[in-house]
């Protein structure tokens, strides 16, 4: 090995600073080493035992991540466990509520927004030609050549809510919604 490899090395546990430990053991270490000529702080994590990274708290991957300038302290990890578990006990409680509004046949029905549909008069009423007095009388509206009398045999039950036509017999604001 070279020299310089040596000496870092050596150095590496030498100048190496324990910023903390978790509550399964594990180590958080940090170091200030130069990288391509600027100092940078290196961090990293010494498991106890296996390899396991399911057991590094969030808090702790934010900081070897640099997601977070400080490391956690134990009275910040502490508050945030305990948060935790009043969390999980408040899951545990709705579960418990719902198994048993489903044993009994009874569950609220929650409804969001408005019950009714809208009222879309007030909104048609501001477009000429659609006033309600036009809607009762019926309106002759010209038919080009090619359409036979075949639909003007068909009352207004039998036809369709949505708008039909060619482009020759579109006019604007005519056609309401169902209500």
């Amino acid at each position: 090995m070279s020299k310089r490899l040596m000496e870092r090395m050596l150095g590496m546990f030498r100048s190496r600073t324990q910023v903390g430990v978790d509550r399964a053991g594990n180590h958080y270490f940090s170091r200030v080493e130069e990288v391509d000529g600027a100092m940078k702080e290196k961090r990293w994590i010494e498991f106890k035992g296996d390899r396991d990274p399911t057991t590094v708290p969030v808090e702790w991957i934010c900081w070897l991540n640099g997601q977070r300038k400080k490391a956690p302290t134990p009275e910040e990890l502490a508050e945030l466990e305990a948060r935790r578990e009043r969390v999980k006990q408040n899951v545990e409680l709705l579960k418990k509520k719902e198994e048993e509004e489903r044993r009994s046949g009874v569950r609220p029905v929650k409804t969001i927004g408005k019950t009714d549909s809208p009222n879309l008069r007030s909104f048609t009423q501001q477009f000429p030609g659609t006033s309600e007095d036009k809607k009762k009388e019926p309106e002759k509206v010209s038919k080009p050549n090619d359409v036979t009398d075949v639909e003007d045999a068909r009352t207004d039950n039998d036809r369709s809510s949505e708008p039909t036509g060619t482009g020759a017999s579109f006019k604007p604001g005519t056609w309401l919604p169902p209500s």
